[in-house]
């Protein structure tokens, strides 16, 4: 048996796409575990018209919705996707194949790609990462992650699951573990980058909080002078440029925004997990 789950929050128009494309996968043995984190949108009442097992807890971040579904699981192999993800049929089946083979305690993919790359702002998001074709991930992307997609759920729950410090909790548990996730050939997934300004604007300001940019005062000052709006706005224009997509100023005016208004919100101890 195979747990997935999924913490959502404010997701109600991709949420069924995300388990439509799971229904259809060729390996049948799981269970889908949905955790509602606190959505102010329609979210628990589109889920609440489908098959699937939902728990719900007030906002409290993504790391306190997994580990609250773990202790739900009844899966031995825990599989972690987000709310804007689709899946090709055998996803599942190739993920966990190292697991099930005995030769990985936990994996990720490397081949994952842009859903939505028809859309300029999630081409722009790509180009901003330094990547120039619809792929999430670089080709020359090591075979090992610190991010699991799919882990021994014995091994998840021997270090108490995530840690709750905001954008970079999926990293704890390789911390944890002196161990990262390896690569799982053939589990190709399609994840969707923001398309419309203010979710660039509100994914910004997610990564803006991260523990590498505000985690310390030093981080802090540092952060202020390497994502300044006029050293980013001029970096912007050789962005634009290359990949001759001129809308790539408005993008990273918005998500460079987004990232300074975190760190002057750090300042004042603005809670980094949700």
């Amino acid at each position: 048996m195979v747990s997935i789950i999924i913490p959502v929050y404010n997701e109600e128009k991709i949420i069924a796409d995300c388990l439509d494309s799971l229904a259809k996968q060729s390996f049948k043995e799981f269970e889908v575990i949905v955790v509602d984190d606190g959505s102010t949108d329609k979210t628990y009442e589109v889920l609440s018209k489908l098959p699937v097992r939902v728990l719900r807890q007030k906002h409290l971040g993504p790391a306190v919705a997994r580990n609250s579904a773990v202790k739900h699981a009844k899966g031995n192999i825990l599989v972690f996707v987000d709310a804007d993800m689709t899946f090709e049929k055998d996803f599942i089946k190739k993920l966990i194949a190292p697991i099930k083979d005995g030769k990985s305690k936990g994996t990720f993919t490397k081949e994952e790609y842009v859903s939505n790359w028809d859309n300029v702002w999630a081409r722009c998001w790509n180009y901003n990462e330094g990547i120039v074709d619809n792929r999430r991930i670089p080709k020359n992307y090591p075979d090992t992650s610190p991010v699991f997609r799919a882990i021994l759920k014995s091994e998840f729950k021997q270090v108490s699951g995530f840690d709750d410090i905001g954008f970079t909790d999926d990293w704890t548990l390789s911390r944890k573990l002196g161990f990262k996730a390896t690569f799982a050939p053939g589990a190709i997934c399609y994840h969707r980058n923001p398309d419309a300004l203010i979710e660039v604007y509100t994914q910004s300001r997610w990564i803006g909080k991260n523990e590498f940019i505000t985690g310390t005062i030093y981080r802090k000052i540092i952060s202020l002078v390497r994502f300044n709006l006029l050293l980013q706005t001029i970096r912007g224009l050789f962005i634009s440029i290359k990949y001759k997509e001129a809308q790539y100023l408005v993008f990273q005016f918005f998500y460079y925004l987004g990232i300074n208004f975190s760190i002057f919100r750090s300042f004042f101890g603005e809670v980094k997990s949700k």
